[in-house]
């Protein structure tokens, strides 16, 4: 008995060694191995990956290079493709009555063979219209593959303006079309009443500054009788009067326009009132279309 316990003790006191040395090594290995601190560890992760973050940065700045590149050699293709293959083979010339087709493609530098895309149409439609007076507008388009369109807009019912012996022909957007002699005045209907500035072929009618209230509603007048096909019955407009134009219709009838009006609005009324029952074939007469009731025709009394 005396020596089991002896050894029971012997073996107690081994056994708390080993777990002293245990618990020693375990904490020298712990010190060892210790994990770094956050800013160790940061550092270190940044060492690690500033490496693969390179690769990426080169990797993407690549592709920019590389798309740059493919947006670069498509252009330049289509660009090619267009110079090569578009080029002008059909000219159409619409509208023109007064100007040749030769005289249309001379102002405008228009040839067989030119390049559809290398021509500014913007401005070869303003040099025909400058150049060609007696147009009104211009508009060119393309019609793919070959062919080239010139819708043309001519003036082709002037009015005429005598002044100093001479007789200025002027389009219904006011445009200054030509000069003929005094003598060829009767042929067209005249503007009356107002002297014009400094007229030359090519520019816009201009009155005396007190008079530009009258300007303005006589282009606003003849324009309107030009969309309303109405300007061929004009037998001439007079600007006596300084508050409202004077207008010599259809052979028979005077109308009466206030300035700065719906010419438009006033026109239609003005054709449905000769247009009805109440107007005789044998009636004379003026419109007075200033005022605002239904009365507004007077008839000639002989």
């Amino acid at each position: 008995m005396a020596g089991e316990e002896r050894n029971n003790r012997r073996d107690s006191r081994r056994g708390t060694r080993r777990r002293s040395r245990q618990s020693r090594d375990s904490t020298r290995r712990n010190e060892i191995w210790r994990e770094p601190t956050r800013p160790a560890r940061r550092a270190e992760a940044q060492r690690v990956r500033r490496p693969g973050r390179r690769r990426r940065r080169n990797r993407r700045d690549f592709g920019y290079l590389y798309r740059f590149l493919s947006t670069l050699v498509i252009f330049a293709t289509v660009l090619a493709a267009l110079i090569m293959f578009f080029r002008v083979k059909i000219v159409k010339i619409v509208g023109a009555h007064r100007y040749s087709d030769a005289e249309i493609l001379s102002v405008a530098d228009i040839s067989e063979g030119k390049n559809m895309f290398l021509f500014n149409k913007y401005k070869m439609e303003e040099r025909l219209v400058r150049e060609l007076t007696y147009l009104e507008d211009a508009h060119i388009s393309r019609d793919f593959p070959d062919t080239l369109i010139i819708d043309l807009k001519e003036c082709v019912i002037p009015l005429a303006i005598p002044q100093d012996e001479a007789c200025w022909l002027v389009s219904a957007h006011g445009k200054i079309l030509d000069r003929v002699d005094a003598a060829s005045a009767g042929e067209y209907a005249q503007i009356t009443g107002c002297p014009i500035l400094s007229p030359s072929v090519g520019t816009t009618i201009a009155f005396p500054r007190d008079r530009a209230p009258q300007q303005r509603s006589l282009i606003q007048l003849l324009i309107a009788l030009d969309e309303a096909q109405m300007l061929d019955d004009v037998d001439g407009i007079r600007l006596d009067k300084p508050d409202c134009l004077l207008m010599d219709y259809g052979g028979r009838f005077t109308v009466k326009f206030p300035l700065d009006a719906n010419y438009h609005f006033k026109l239609h009324a003005l054709d449905v009132y000769i247009s009805g029952e109440k107007i005789q074939e044998n009636m004379t007469g003026t419109f007075d279309l200033t005022r605002d009731d239904r009365n507004y025709f007077q008839q000639n009394v002989r």
